[in-house]
């Protein structure tokens, strides 16, 4: 048998864990164990959810490739409920039997004369207490499944210990002055009456933003770092000349496959050429539609201008707070409007009163009265919160999450954070530890990655696919000082993956094979797992029927005017670019073959 040890029952854990299963045989008989140091499974997803959070990637995208929600459920699924889905997917393909909660890793060690992995752990007792004696398994194979979002991330701001010693009397009740970081935050009440400052304006702290409206919070500031791209997780209804379009478009599904993520040519991939176009495009069709370029409907909080595009952020699809925040910027004029104009959600709009979600840079540092001190900038928001007074009784950090891998024994050998260089899952000369779900897509979702990087890692310890050699072009664009850089386009990161090892498919053997209903899904539809699992190393009997229905019914939804605008018109330019590239570089070798060599 060959031992795995998978650390870690999130999504990547449970997914990794049961592809070996699928995968074992007698020339691979893998036999996997999860330790989980929580009493149940879900990760992040169970441990660090909050009332009323809701997962901004679809239910399309983010369901594993043979494990599918109904047809007529909702898009976007409660946390609880994926966390139920997760269960259900553990309990179907009996991973649940492999799961060891209550464990602890405290130290990953090699074997004799480096073969081998010994990992040892401690166990929680039942009145939750962690004990002290250490038990150990020796293995042949380690998948770390830790995840992206689990050691807080806090930012050190000078002046702040002035606010924790400070309680002010709102004349109805007595306030404790509170620090805590979002992970703690569970629900809307604790927002009430407060004064509530959010360091961060991720999703995370978007939502926080707009709780914190909705709790009636006496004062709420959404501080952000260098700004953010905001749009809908759904693509809500516009007007334009009077007509109005409903899609009720899930965003991460709007890409397609046909040259933006298959048969691209790697001349334009590398320059992120279709990236830039699209920017390009979106940015004067967003201007049409809601009267600004900075995001969707978004007025403030905008990137610098070297920053906003797909190549280069994480799309900030939590949306509901931007009425709020908008209402100083917004100034449309009313012909604009007429024209064109962007549908809020009815839920989502604020009450007829004037409250704000004030907008701001990071505070530099807090007064001994416990007033935040902003500095100024070209913002417009640094220039309206100077004449704001900010003396917060609540800070959350929005400030995100940290990775430190602190039980692998140093001197090892062992990757450290950002050093699995092979396709981000592990280090070259050491595919026996892979890392599953330590990237993060700019639009797109961890899990189903989470599945790709495992199908590729047992692809690479069966033999069923080589080490790449060929450059990778699928990283968002970051500064070498970047705090994040582990930032991917999930197409081109999907895609990248699955021709590795022989899982995208060719599509005139898509059309043999299936037939030219899964062909055309495969042609429109975005970046699936499920695709990948038609044809090549790992296919699944229930892929055809989901290409066929579930996700050709995202195709349908887009409508006739959608499928033209974003997709056939966007797969023709590209084609004839790539097409191009392709010709351009025949030519070259042609003609580079014919020309005589001197010695």
């Amino acid at each position: 048998m060959l031992r795995i040890v998978v650390v870690g029952a999130g999504p990547a854990g449970l997914v990794t864990c049961k592809h070996l299963l699928d995968a074992s045989s007698d020339d691979f008989p893998f036999d996997p164990i999860v330790l989980e140091q929580k009493d149940e499974i879900g990760g992040t997803f169970r441990y660090r959810s909050y009332e009323n959070a809701n997962l901004v990637s679809s239910k399309q995208l983010t369901c594993f490739s043979d494990w599918r929600m109904p047809l007529d459920h909702h898009d976007h699924l409660s946390l609880e409920e994926y966390v139920d889905y997760l269960k259900s997917y553990a309990q179907h393909f009996k991973v649940l039997e492999r799961i060891k909660t209550g464990c602890r890793v405290t130290r990953i060690s090699r074997g004799v004369n480096g073969k081998g992995h010994l990992v040892e752990y401690i166990r929680k007792s039942p009145d939750g207490a962690w004990g002290t004696t250490v038990e150990s398994i020796m293995t042949d194979y380690l998948a770390i499944c830790t995840g992206l979002h689990v050691i807080p991330s806090i930012p050190s701001i000078p002046g702040i210990e002035h606010v924790l010693k400070k309680n002010e009397n709102n004349g109805e009740r007595k306030f404790e002055a509170t620090v805590f970081h979002s992970s703690e935050y569970k629900l809307r009440a604790q927002l009430t009456g407060r004064r509530v400052m959010i360091l961060g304006c991720g999703e995370t702290g978007m939502d926080l933003a707009y709780e914190a409206a909705k709790a009636k919070a006496k004062q709420v500031v959404l501080c952000h770092r260098d700004g953010f791209l905001s749009f809908p997780k759904v693509v809500n209804d516009f007007t334009l000349f009077g007509m109005t379009f409903k899609g009720n478009l899930p965003i991460d599904g709007l890409i397609t496959n046909l040259f933006e993520t298959a048969y691209v040519h790697p001349w334009i991939a590398q320059r992120r050429i279709r990236w830039h176009v699209s920017d390009f495009v979106i940015k004067r069709v967003l201007w049409l539609l809601t009267g600004t370029q900075a995001g969707c409907n978004q007025w403030a909080g905008e990137l610098p201008p070297e920053r906003l595009g797909r190549a280069y952020v994480f799309l900030n699809k939590s949306h509901k707070a931007m009425p709020y925040i908008n209402r100083p910027y917004r100034h449309r004029t009313w012909l604009l409007q007429l024209i064109s104009h962007y549908e809020e959600d009815p839920a989502d709009m604020p009450p007829n009163t004037d409250f704000v979600v004030d907008l701001a840079p990071f505070p530099s540092h807090f007064l001994p009265t416990g007033q935040a001190v902003f500095p100024v900038n070209w913002r417009k928001e640094s220039k309206r919160i100077q004449n704001v007074e900010v003396k917060p009784d609540m800070i959350i950090y929005a400030t995100g999450y940290t990775q430190n891998f602190n039980w692998f024994e140093p001197g090892q050998g062992y990757a450290g954070v950002g050093e699995q260089d092979v396709r981000e899952i592990f280090k070259s000369g050491d595919e026996s530890v892979a890392y599953i779900g330590f990237v993060r897509p700019g639009v797109g979702a961890i899990p189903p990655i989470a599945e790709m990087q495992a199908m590729f890692w047992i692809a690479i310890l069966t033999g069923k696919g080589k080490i790449p050699t060929t450059p990778a072009h699928y990283h968002l664009l970051a500064k070498k000082n970047a705090r994040i850089t582990y930032g991917v386009d999930h197409g081109a990161y999907m895609s990248q993956l699955a021709r590795d090892i022989g899982a995208a498919p060719d599509i005139f053997e898509l059309y043999r094979v299936h037939g030219s209903h899964v062909f055309w899904s495969y042609v429109f539809g975005a970046a699936f797992v499920s695709y990948y699992r038609l044809l090549g190393p790992f296919p699944s009997p229930k892929a055809p029927e989901i290409a066929r229905t579930e996700l050709w019914e995202t195709i349908v939804r887009r409508g006739v005017g959608g499928n033209l605008f974003m997709g056939l018109i966007p797969m023709v330019f590209y084609g004839c670019v790539s097409c191009t590239a392709w010709t351009i570089e025949s030519v070259w070798r042609l003609l580079h073959m014919q020309m005589p060599r001197f010695s």
